[in-house]
């Protein structure tokens, strides 16, 4: 059968016969110990962790309303930056657009003007032709009277070659 244990093998029997003593000196450790750190605390000068938590989020949000600030500051300076560049590129555009009309009507006049030089040139070569060609057959009519000098009589042969030009031209 089942035997039973003696009764001087219970948890209170260990401990020693007064239960009283026992819990009088496990409150006395428990009082030394809290009053162990209050005097800690109040030496080191830490107040609450509740209270440190709250001062570190409140240092964590004005921390970041501040740089939400500054991020806002830069980015409204980017953006008034940003809209010169864009005023500094539109003018350089129309800048160009200018010059491009300019230089298309400088190469029209360009062109017009070498169109002029060519008529004028063919202009010029047609009365250097027709120059040489007076002179060519003018030979003949300058072998007429001459004066004291020995040179022919400029009236008579400038009527002569009025008269020739005029039947040419």
């Amino acid at each position: 059968m089942i035997e039973h244990a003696p009764r001087s093998a219970s948890p209170i029997a260990r401990f020693g016969g007064q239960p009283i003593a026992i819990a009088a000196a496990a409150l006395v450790i428990v009082v030394l110990g809290v009053s162990t750190i209050t005097l800690w605390r109040s030496y080191s000068g830490s107040a609450a962790p509740e209270t440190d938590r709250v001062v570190a989020s409140r240092q964590l949000q004005t921390r970041a309303a501040q740089a939400s600030e500054q991020l806002v500051e830069k980015t409204k300076g980017l953006e008034a930056t940003q809209q010169e560049s864009i005023d500094q590129l539109q003018m350089v555009q129309d800048q160009l657009q200018t010059v491009r009309r300019l230089l298309a009507a400088q190469q029209g006049d360009t062109k017009k003007l070498s169109e002029q030089v060519g008529t004028l040139t063919e202009a010029v070569e047609g009365l250097r032709q027709s120059f040489a060609s007076a002179q060519a057959s003018e030979p003949s009519a300058s072998s007429g009277p001459r004066n004291r000098s020995g040179k022919a009589k400029y009236r008579g042969s400038r009527n002569a070659n009025r008269s020739r030009a005029k039947a040419r031209g």
